[in-house]
């Protein structure tokens, strides 16, 4: 078999399992949302992206890994529908905060019911996601219960610490920054509640609270930072309808992702001055013109290459981890499709 059909095999069977979780877990999602009144206002918008097909990768994480480690499917399905519940509730926040125009496919919140029914929506689902939670742990014994909760507390803190900094970058024009600075950021925005609070919540149900948690931080770290990478690679030359996002989105916004933070680092005299006055600039301000002159510096300085590069360093650092992550976990088709999830990473584009 040759490379390429490999990877497409590889894809073919993660997809296939991230589809039926996303399945469940949006049944589950819709199932636990209230209904009635003020449904046009409220109900309905709260509906909109749990309704939306989406990748489903932080429920298969917490399913899979809880189950590796001892647990059965249903102890766990709540604990990863409030995962899911959660993660619905930052993106409607996240669209507001960089004026998105799309969400997996379709206009944002947003964009269809305004900024403040969106709020609204997105604090509601936030609200839900905690009752889910509450009646999946009034299964567990009162430690593990605490467990969980204080798992659920601490990847929320990390989140926000980590979305106040990605603010705070584009409030104050930071332009001083390195990878190290932008693993930092990923770190908490993105691998606490991607990869890592997943893994570990699932690791907590199913060996009861005895699961050594220091190696999963350390794997989903170092898986979580490639996922953000190629979601920020995706975002500079993916295709919009497998992407299902704004394609250019983060240059528009102007975040400062790895190729970018390349860039700012890389150019020289007028081109250096281009970007740094580009950044300066509104998202409004920002033409398309401009955008993408920026992305042909990313072109003509390697900063593409650089942080595809950079992604498959990371990965490969992920996968020593993960045997030291998962070594006393059960052999089986879970900690199998874990396992295919770090060349999967890379093999996917969407």
């Amino acid at each position: 078999m040759t490379s390429t059909a490999e990877r497409a095999a590889l894809v073919s069977v993660v997809d296939e399992r991230l589809r039926e979780v996303a399945k469940l877990v949006r049944r589950s999602m819709l199932d636990a949302l209230p209904d009635g009144e003020p449904n046009q206002w409220l109900y309905a918008p709260m509906r909109a992206y749990p309704s939306r097909p989406g990748k489903a990768l932080r429920p298969a994480l917490c399913l899979s890994a809880g189950r590796a480690f001892g647990a059965d499917a249903d102890e766990l399905l709540g604990a990863a529908v409030a995962i899911e519940m959660l993660h619905n509730a930052f993106l409607v926040h996240d669209d507001i905060a960089d004026g998105s125009e799309m969400r997996r496919g379709r206009p944002t919140l947003a964009a269809t019911h305004g900024i403040a029914a969106a709020l609204n929506a997105g604090d509601a689902l936030a609200v839900v996601a905690g009752q889910v939670l509450r009646r999946a742990t009034r299964r567990f014994d009162r430690d593990l219960a605490e467990l969980v909760w204080a798992e659920f507390d601490t990847m929320a803190m990390r989140t926000l610490e980590g979305q106040a900094t990605e603010v705070g970058w584009l409030l104050d024009n930071i332009e001083n920054l390195g990878p190290e600075d932008y693993l930092n950021l990923i770190m908490h925005k993105t691998c606490w509640y991607t990869t890592i609070h997943p893994l570990r919540v699932g690791a907590i149900v199913g060996s009861r609270g005895t699961a050594e948690l220091g190696p999963l931080v350390r794997f989903g770290f170092h898986f979580g930072a490639a996922f953000q990478i190629r979601d920020d690679l995706l975002n500079l030359v993916g295709d919009e309808r497998l992407y299902g996002k704004e394609i250019l989105g983060d240059l528009y916004e102007g975040k400062r992702t790895l190729p970018l933070i390349h860039l700012l680092s890389a150019a020289q005299g007028r081109d250096r001055d281009m970007v740094r006055d580009y950044l300066r600039r509104t998202r409004a301000e920002r033409s398309s013109e401009l955008v993408c002159e920026v992305r042909a510096l990313m072109d003509r300085y390697g900063s593409i290459a650089f942080a595809s590069e950079f992604a498959e360093g990371i990965l490969l650092v992920a996968e020593e981890y993960f045997e030291q992550a998962f070594a006393h976990a059960r052999p089986g088709p879970d900690l199998e499709f874990l396992r295919a999830l770090v060349p999967y990473v890379w093999a996917r584009w969407r």
